[in-house]
């Protein structure tokens, strides 16, 4: 067996499958579950119609690189959303479709990291925990850059000494934020660029929550928009990966895109041939339909906005939080143990939350995600009201 499997730690579900084992919540109380960043607003019909529509597709061998109108699709939508020049983006160079981000996020590392180097692979701290699992099945030591109220829950890079960045062969970053909601800025992007360029190692910006964000006026800023307008048009060092499953509410659908850097994506297409991890032709069919259209995710940010507005009105008086400027997450401060905290909301008012402690790791001194807990605002408005009316109630009677 590979031996550094004995270094994964359990999932944060497993673990909390543990906190809540032997509890019988009350019987006369729904449960409602705000731990799991699963969307539950409706899937797009024109997705499911373009998926049966060609079913017959599961007659032939998709290739690796994914259908041509795919990629000229992906290359569109980032040069739209994100303001780039047309044709910056080159379809047959910058652009490879995968099975969601999180397949790809952690394959990545895979190709990437050269295990003989003694590697780093930096990554925020609390993070997703496929990043942790691919460094470390990768032969690489995971640094872990905190995140944390006085940092505005954002890694501190100019924290990080010269001897740190010459080992980091691969950082990851996540804007915005999970569970925080926190947004990258380009003046950040920019200076991170740049300390990749003196030490040579890849970003990896996981951008799967670009499209859910608080201010229509104000969306998040993406890696490659921020290297293009610094000069770096062929983003050199620069790789992002997005997905439909949150944009699209289409988690069940496995797609999503990595693009940037034409080398790196090169040999990670070889790497990928291997994988086997091709995406299958009604899945890309639908894909393209989803990347074609802003309405649908236009109106769930608005829904994601409604139910942000009415939960923080039930709880801000009582609990330490803010809306966050994107993502579907609150991420407050409870002021206590959080495993107790998430454990205690279970049994008197059967609603589970996400411990904080299970999305971090003890680094520097300190555990960033202890004592605060991850509320998903993904079920509808109406069962997150009763949610927050029940995390009050909890709240008041401790």
């Amino acid at each position: 067996m590979n031996p550094h499997l004995q270094k994964l730690q359990p999932y944060p579900f497993e673990k909390l499958s543990e906190l809540k084992q032997g509890i019988t919540p009350p019987g006369d109380k729904p449960h409602i579950a705000l731990s799991i960043g699963e969307p539950k607003h409706p899937t797009p019909h024109f997705i499911a119609e373009s998926l049966i529509a060609h079913l017959h597709g599961l007659a032939n061998y998709p290739a690796t690189k994914g259908l041509l109108e795919l990629r000229r699709t992906i290359a569109d939508w980032l040069s739209r959303r994100f303001s780039l020049p047309p044709a910056s983006v080159d379809p047959e160079r910058h652009v490879l479709p995968c099975n969601g981000t999180r397949e790809a996020l952690f394959s990545f590392a895979q190709c990437v990291i050269d295990a003989a180097e003694q590697p780093l692979v930096l990554m925020p701290n609390p993070f997703y925990q496929i990043y942790e699992g691919a460094a470390l099945l990768g032969g690489a030591e995971p640094y872990f850059l905190n995140t944390t109220r006085e940092t505005g829950y954002l890694p501190d890079f100019e924290s990080v000494p010269d001897k740190i960045w010459e080992r980091c062969q691969l950082i990851y970053i996540c804007s915005p934020g999970n569970p925080s909601g926190s947004v990258i800025s380009a003046e950040t992007h920019r200076a991170l660029i740049n300390l990749s360029e003196r030490h040579d190692f890849i970003i990896a910006s996981d951008e799967c929550y670009s499209e859910i964000y608080l201010d229509e006026s104000v969306p998040p800023p993406s890696l490659l928009q921020s290297a293009h307008d610094m000069g770096n048009t062929e983003f050199k060092r620069c790789v992002v990966f997005h997905s439909l499953s949150k944009r699209s509410n289409a988690p069940g659908l496995r797609s999503g895109f990595v693009a940037g850097d034409a080398d790196i994506l090169k040999q990670y297409q070889k790497y990928r041939t291997y994988h086997g991890c091709a995406l299958s032709l009604p899945v890309q069919h639908a894909s393209i339909k989803a990347w074609q259209d802003e309405k649908h995710v236009t109106e769930s940010r608005a829904a994601y906005r409604r139910k942000f507005s009415a939960v923080h009105d039930v709880l801000k008086d009582h609990l330490d939080l803010s809306i966050p400027p994107g993502g579907f997450y609150l991420w407050p401060d409870v002021h206590r143990d959080d495993c107790q905290f998430a454990q205690d909301l279970y049994a008197r008012q059967n609603l589970t939350v996400l411990p904080g402690s299970f999305l971090s790791r003890e680094a520097h001194g300190i555990n960033p995600g202890q004592n605060h807990v991850r509320i998903a605002l993904v079920a509808p408005l109406e069962e997150c009201v009763e949610a927050a009316h029940r995390i009050r109630e909890f709240i008041q009677s401790m």
